[in-house]
């Protein structure tokens, strides 16, 4: 009978990474495992603009729980392998799903920016609140010159669109995806992305007023 080897360390690293341990995740997901993304990201398709983005994208890939099961891909993880192998895996086959998506996809000319559109019912209840790490943004008491000055001073354009277009322009996620050229499963991912980095913005101007 074969003995199959555990990787007991490597599954408390994934359970200390599903319970959102901050310092694991650190020195595990963006430290240790950054040589791996590096390459991953050096020779395979992905649409992400450089590695930080591409490890912040798989780690919403496997550490968001699924809205049928309420459990996260990692959870699957039984320790047969490194962790390091089985996130492998994952960005591999995360890679191939990009490119296929891609042939498929038509391209959409973006929308142009400066049009504005007034609030609509249809508009707002389209928007879904259901996105476990999505933390929606909230503009009272912001004017629209504040808010582009803000938008301005986000490093990465396609998240500064997706809040423009989102927020500002009171657009659909549908509209705001077809917009941009994008899937819609890939579109909430990068929303909750776009909105991470906008409220880091904001943060770090609040800090120098």
């Amino acid at each position: 009978m074969e003995i199959k080897k555990i990787y007991t360390e490597d599954l408390q690293i994934a359970q200390a990474l599903i319970q959102r341990d901050n310092t694991i995740t650190r020195k595990y997901f963006y430290h240790h495992c950054f040589p791996l993304f590096k390459s991953i990201y050096d020779n395979y398709y992905t649409d992400c603009t450089d590695y930080k983005e591409f490890i912040d994208e798989i780690y919403i890939v496997v550490l968001t729980p699924s809205k049928a099961t309420g459990r996260c891909q990692m959870e699957n993880f039984r320790g047969e392998s490194t962790l390091a192998s089985w996130i492998k895996t994952v960005c591999l086959f995360y890679c191939y799903k990009k490119y296929e998506l891609k042939q498929r996809m038509p391209v959409y000319e973006p929308l142009p920016h400066t049009v504005e559109k007034e609030d609509s019912e249809d508009a707002i209840s389209d928007r879904r609140n259901d996105e476990t790490l999505s933390n929606p943004i909230d503009f009272s008491g912001m004017n629209r010159a504040d808010v582009e000055t803000l938008l301005g001073l986000m490093s990465n354009v396609r998240y500064r669109n997706i809040i423009r277009l989102l927020y500002l322009e009171q657009k659909s996620h549908k509209e705001t995806a077809e917009a941009l050229g994008m899937s819609m499963d890939n579109y909430y991912n990068k929303r909750i992305l776009a909105e991470k980095q906008f409220k880091q913005v904001c943060r770090k101007e609040a800090r120098h007023a």
